[in-house]
């Protein structure tokens, strides 16, 4: 297992999609900076050219990036479409079936390392929705390590609900889900329209099912999370998969968690819609914990009905505000915002009193989060930003989208203690009263307010704990990944 500098040790290939993309690279980054390794990432060009742009013109000696043929003309999908990114809800479900044609070129890949060094990398870490990697693996003679850039208990909920569909087998709105416990029941509404209409027939099915099912057969899983925050979490997922499971998280820049006034500017390799200066100026002028930070996501928005009534409930709620806004759903993501969305005169009157700054497009989150005057993040609780907040004791207000972000929402409500629930989904509506009421209530400083501030600092104190790495003190996610390396040194056929 020698190091020399074109001996690549482990090989890398992250699904399509920003928020795999970026766990992925920043896992790269971890296990060269510990041990040393060369490693290559492998993906589409365009999706090459992103991961290139998020360094900055910084290339990381030992972190390699190596391209996947892929056409999407040849999938009835628009040119060059080779991530999620601004890709239409129809459009989702023949991506992901077209991400299976990545199999041939990604063995030929890996057979031409094996045939140019006389051996093979000591692994492969492929993305759960890539089970292919498995048998690609073990045909050339090495092993499959399956990474999830989720949690432990929303990764378990996901995996568990597509292959075995329990919501199928009863009329029931509440049902249980195999591997979890009978009183953590699930509800219909924390499904995707996607994942509620399976019946192992369905394109999603086709795909999700047999990646998945393949992915299971993995020498072991890594999983973004860390073990003192999600000790149930990982309980159940270790017993279902029956096999090794390595939590390595939080995959979030360490000067930024050692000192969260470290600049980590752009990380995701996109231009804020306001300059992080400016941002951080607003806040300042806010006292602490004062101020509720809003986003959905890179990708997602909410409807205009949905919108309007939000930014009703902030103005009557008074509290001071940070809001990422995107068009509403319906209208093209990356189109102007249009004063017309939001009730009349409402950026203005925000602007004027203070009382709200309105950020379009994309913002510096990681500062926003670590800023002494944000008291709340009202999120879609996607497993990244999840993270970043729970690392700054930063409680949650969830507003779950897609994917596996309502099974998130549901285990930071009832396990972690630290989230409320705003609503659930794209097509559900909410009233400005209730918005005021939840608001109101979690940033209060009494109450269910100060109870979940508390249990978000003890979380935060724990992830902060698990990338202690001086001296003979190692945190639990570094012990993790140093048994994971020593773990697949020996376990190469």
């Amino acid at each position: 297992m020698g190091s020399s500098s074109d001996y690549i040790h482990i090989v890398m290939v992250p699904f399509m999609a920003h928020g795999h993309l970026i766990p992925f690279l920043a896992l790269a980054k971890q296990i060269h900076h510990q041990t040393g390794f060369n490693i290559a990432i492998a993906n589409t060009p365009l999706n090459i050219q992103y991961l290139r742009s998020t360094l900055r013109g910084n290339p990381i000696p030992g972190i390699h990036f190596l391209e996947l043929h892929f056409n999407s003309s040849d999938h009835g999908l628009p040119p060059n479409t080779e991530n999620t990114e601004n890709l239409s809800l129809d459009l989702i479900g023949k991506f992901f079936a077209s991400s299976f044609y990545l199999k041939t070129p990604f063995y030929n890949l890996l057979k031409d390392i094996v045939k140019k060094q006389c051996t093979p990398p000591v692994c492969v870490i492929a993305d759960v929705f890539f089970g292919w990697a498995v048998d690609v693996a073990n045909s050339l003679n090495t092993i499959n390590i399956a990474f999830s850039t989720g949690g432990a208990y929303g990764t378990l909920a996901y995996v568990s609900l597509w292959t075995n569909l329990p919501h199928r087998r009863t009329d029931n709105a509440e049902f249980n889900v195999p591997g979890f416990p009978d009183r953590c029941k699930f509800h219909v509404s924390q499904l995707h329209d996607f994942l509620r209409k399976a019946d192992g027939t369905d394109l999603w099915s086709k795909f999700m099912q047999p990646q998945i099912l393949s992915s299971l057969k993995s020498f072991g899983w890594l999983c973004n999370t860390v073990e003192e925050i999600e000790p149930f979490g990982l309980d159940l997922l270790r017993k279902y998969i029956k096999s090794p499971v390595w939590s390595i998280g939080p995959l979030l820049p360490k000067s930024w968690l050692i000192n969260s006034s470290a600049s980590v500017r752009q990380h995701a390799g996109k231009e804020p819609g306001t300059s992080p200066e400016k941002c951080v100026q607003w806040l300042d002028m806010h006292s602490d914990d004062s101020v509720l930070y809003i986003s959905f996501g890179s990708q997602n928005t909410i409807s205009p009905s949905n919108m309007m009534e939000l930014a009703t409930g902030l103005e009557k709620a008074g509290k001071p505000f940070v809001w990422v806004i995107r068009p509403p759903l319906g209208f093209d993501l990356k189109a102007e915002f249009k004063p017309e969305w939001l009730p009349e005169g409402f950026e203005d009157r925000m602007s004027r009193n203070n009382q709200g700054l309105l950020v379009k497009n994309w913002a510096p989150q990681l500062e926003i989060l670590s800023h002494r005057s944000t008291g709340a993040f009202l999120s879609h609780c996607g497993w990244n930003s999840t993270m970043e907040s729970l690392s700054q004791g930063v409680k949650i207000i969830g507003w779950p989208l897609v994917a596996e972000q309502a099974y998130n929402s549901k285990m930071l409500v009832e396990e972690m203690g630290v989230a409320v629930e705003l609503t659930r989904g794209v097509r559900s509506s909410i009233s400005s009263d209730k918005v005021k009421e939840v608001v109101e209530m979690v940033m209060g400083k009494e109450g269910k307010g100060r109870d979940m501030k508390r249990k978000a600092q003890e979380i935060a104190e724990h992830i902060m704990a698990a990338v202690e790495d001086e001296g003979n003190e190692k945190g639990s996610s570094i012990k993790a990944l140093d048994d994971f390396v020593s773990t697949i040194a020996t376990a190469r056929k």
